[in-house]
């Protein structure tokens, strides 16, 4: 029986152990047993002692598997898989559609922070005191009204502390760059719900520099996830095809 599955490497058509499709993909024989078991792979072939034997169309999803995940994430390319194997292929494009649709709302968001970021010019003008500033004095160098920034504060967006004889917002230099970006996004039409989520990248980046620092990186790793999708298209389309 040895001989005969090795032989299944070369011809494709025969049978497959586990350990054949582990070591061309630098798995364990444990990990290709459960992409069988949550359905990544098509159930697995039985000898007559009880061992899993697998043919050329499981090696085939497998490489549509591991060609899914960089592009689309662990969970969503198992979801695809489970889907194409239970015969519910639109709802594996479905799956795929919407991981388009994020990259794309990825790419936006992209955009609109170097948008924002070109239309920040250095100013004096909204330089807080060196105490800080209140909210009337900002939301009138802001051209808003005070109660917009505190519908900000409770999105997130700004984070004013509090003045302990008089309970009054003080914003500091951070808070007045936070305020700036979020006018420069909300005019731009953008909801305080996408903007919270640009707000705190700022805020992990330590400003508007390191964060001008890193869109090149953002680029990156947003080019090369459009990239795998692509290559895990070209691999599903391929097992796919096997599958008839």
């Amino acid at each position: 029986m040895g001989q005969n599955l090795q032989s299944g490497l070369q011809s494709g058509g025969r049978r497959l152990r586990p350990v054949d499709l582990a070591r061309r993909h630098g798995l364990s024989t444990q990990a290709v047993r459960n992409y069988e078991e949550t359905g990544i792979l098509p159930a697995a072939g039985r000898t007559p002692t009880g061992y899993r034997t697998y043919t050329s169309l499981h090696a085939g999803a497998l490489r549509a598997f591991l060609a899914l995940v960089p592009g689309h994430g662990h969970r969503t390319a198992t979801s695809i898989m489970r889907a194409v194997n239970e015969g519910a292929v639109d709802g594996a494009f479905r799956l795929i559609d919407e991981s388009h649709a994020q990259l794309l709302d990825d790419r936006r968001t992209l955009r609109a922070v170097e948008d924002a970021l070109r239309d920040l010019e250095p100013t004096t003008a909204l330089a807080p005191e060196p105490g800080g500033t209140f909210i009337g004095p900002l939301a009138g160098k802001l051209g808003i009204r005070p109660a917009t920034l505190r519908k900000w504060e409770r999105a997130g967006l700004v984070r004013p502390r509090r003045d302990p004889g008089t309970g009054y917002r003080v914003y500091d230099e951070a808070d007045v760059r936070d305020a700036r970006l979020a006018h420069q996004l909300r005019r731009g039409g953008y909801p305080l719900e996408r903007i919270a989520p640009l707000i705190a990248q700022v805020r992990a980046a330590g400003g508007l520099e390191p964060l001008e620092a890193a869109l090149g990186d953002w680029h990156g790793r947003l080019s090369a996830r459009g990239r795998a999708m692509l290559a895990g298209a070209a691999e599903l389309e391929a097992y796919l095809r096997e599958r008839g």
